[in-house]
């Protein structure tokens, strides 16, 4: 893992609601203690409305990003790589750290059923958080 900073990347399907609600988190814990980025295996064009939804209730705001392509050079720079339900078509390098986090899909979900998910994406965090800097 990198001494200054850890890098950690959050790898789903269409990195339009998982990966981008783990990313926005950490950011929230992390600060700028830890290097954070979100990628899809295949993108969507647009994240899903109610995930951003459920994240300005938490008081973060995801409107403008956007899902960005998984690539090999984006694994290569990550210390942990967290991938939530993209099976094979994540990269996997030697030497890098892979988490996979079974967290159901909000595709098609509505505001209540997004809620759950995104707190335990949290408290998910919270406990990868103290564990790359205690």
């Amino acid at each position: 893992m990198s001494m200054e900073k850890p890098e950690v990347l959050f790898v789903c399907v269409h990195n339009a609601g998982r990966s981008q609600m783990a990313a926005a988190l950490l950011a929230r814990h992390a600060g700028d203690l830890v290097s954070i980025r979100s990628a899809g295996s295949e993108p969507a064009e647009q994240l899903n409305p109610a995930v951003v939804e459920a994240m300005r209730e938490v008081g973060i705001d995801i409107a403008a990003e956007k899902p960005k392509l998984l690539t090999s050079d984006l694994a290569m720079d990550a210390d942990v790589v967290i991938t939530m339900g993209c099976g094979d078509t994540c990269p996997v390098f030697p030497g890098k750290r892979y988490l996979d986090w079974e967290i159901n899909d909000p595709a098609g979900l509505g505001i209540e059923e997004i809620r759950p998910i995104r707190d335990e994406i949290d408290a998910r965090v919270q406990a990868l958080f103290a564990e790359l800097v205690p």
